[in-house]
């Protein structure tokens, strides 16, 4: 008998705070980011050293961190790896953290802009 795959279950609390320590160092973050404003091309590990200033045995460091935690993937090309923000792994932890929202109720997502003080006309849940 043939087993149907699962489909993939939502972020539970354990990968929601395996995620969030990833998250909660300066370097690290800002390797994430970097790699959300890269989008799926990804970076190398050279384009990150030279971009963030981090020495490149801390950057294998937060790297490792990052792929444990499931929010980047890295994949070979040629003599380089490519690591990339897994942006749907992203999209279930920010789902994990407002799934009870403004108690179950749809919040709307507006535009907002630098006025409403995001920079570069990022989006901004609304709620409640």
């Amino acid at each position: 008998m043939k087993k149907e795959k699962a489909s993939p279950s939502p972020l539970g609390e354990d990968h929601a705070v395996t995620a969030l320590s990833a998250l909660a160092q300066a370097q690290r973050l800002r390797v994430f980011r970097a790699l959300v404003v890269a989008g799926p091309q990804g970076l190398t590990p050279g384009v990150l050293t030279a971009t963030l200033d981090i020495a490149p045995s801390a950057l294998s460091f937060h790297l490792k961190a990052l792929l444990h935690a499931g929010l980047v993937s890295s994949e070979p090309d040629g003599r380089h790896l490519v690591y990339r923000a897994d942006f749907a792994r992203m999209n279930s932890l920010l789902d994990y953290l407002t799934e009870h929202c403004c108690q179950g109720a749809a919040c709307d997502v507006a535009p907002t802009g630098k006025a409403a003080g995001t920079s570069k006309g990022g989006r901004k849940t609304v709620c409640c």
